[in-house]
């Protein structure tokens, strides 16, 4: 499979990026088929000398079927040689985690008050019976028993 793509070149802590086309299957800055432009990212955005690009031969590689990188892609879209590519997010990398899920969907979850139904139901709000008192078992009454202090 053919793309087009950034080979680095320059020192260290100095890119320089030719824009190249090459097969997949070769290393980053190693063999490839043909330069088709290069790119300074030290310039500023302003600078004409920053990107330079062939685009007779780029709209040839596209066509013969190359595919752009994403940053490669972005130029192209940026010049008119190509659409403006979407995100190619992996759909299960972008997600957040499953914590981090939750938090969302309880901000975003509506807030329920409590209040209309108790104003709506006033034969709800009538006292319950008393619960029935619980009893402790009968090791733990003797416990009591002793720690409680005896009054003479």
């Amino acid at each position: 499979m053919l793309k087009i793509r950034l080979s680095r070149g320059g020192t260290k802590k100095r890119p320089f990026y030719q824009i190249v086309v090459a097969d997949s299957r070769n290393p980053r800055d190693g063999k490839f088929i043909e330069k088709l432009g290069y790119f300074n990212p030290l310039l500023p955005k302003s600078k004409p000398e920053r990107l330079s690009l062939e685009s007779e031969r780029i709209t040839h590689w596209i066509k013969m079927g190359a595919q752009p990188t994403l940053r490669v892609a972005k130029f192209l879209g940026a010049a008119n040689l190509a659409p403006v590519p979407e995100k190619r997010n992996n759909p299960i990398k972008a997600l957040p985690k499953k914590k981090a899920q939750e938090r969302l969907k309880a901000a975003q979850a509506p807030k329920e008050a409590p209040a209309p139904e108790a104003a709506s139901a006033p034969e709800a709000a009538a006292p319950a019976a008393e619960p029935a008192p619980v009893e402790a078992p009968k090791g733990e009454e003797k416990a009591q028993e002793a720690e409680a202090p005896k009054a003479n």
